[in-house]
């Protein structure tokens, strides 16, 4: 667990930043492609519509599977260069955390802001 608290001041830091910056781009453009479609928001319709899961996963795994392989190629390089080992538990906890938890909380809230918007400037 230390090695994850480590992370945060050590070489590579630039990715801590970097890397939820791109996932929260393409959240954001996800979530204004779900809105102008009239979807209802993505993590949402996940837990409500068990039938559409499949798809939804497909659909998220389509924006998502660069900046997640990335965010697993990067930390796993900070992994040799720094602590020389790889923890892969750490490694897929990281990648996690850098690239799909900004998606999944951007994208719904992007779609819910601009359907709330579109509601409010129709009245």
């Amino acid at each position: 667990m230390s090695n994850l608290y480590g992370r945060a001041g050590a070489l590579f830091t630039f990715r801590l930043v970097l890397q939820p910056l791109v996932a929260g781009v393409i959240a954001c453009r996800a979530g204004l492609r779900d809105a102008r479609e009239g979807r209802p928001p993505y993590l949402w319709s996940f837990f409500k519509n068990p039938a559409a899961r499949k798809s939804l996963i497909s659909n998220g795994w389509k924006d998502l599977a660069r900046i997640f392989s990335l965010a697993i190629v990067v930390d796993l390089a900070y992994q040799l260069i720094v602590l020389r080992w790889i923890y892969p538990l750490e490694t897929l906890a990281v990648a996690l955390i850098v690239a799909l938890l900004p998606y999944l909380i951007l994208r719904g809230l992007v779609n819910r802001l601009v359907q709330w918007k579109a509601r409010r400037s129709g009245k």
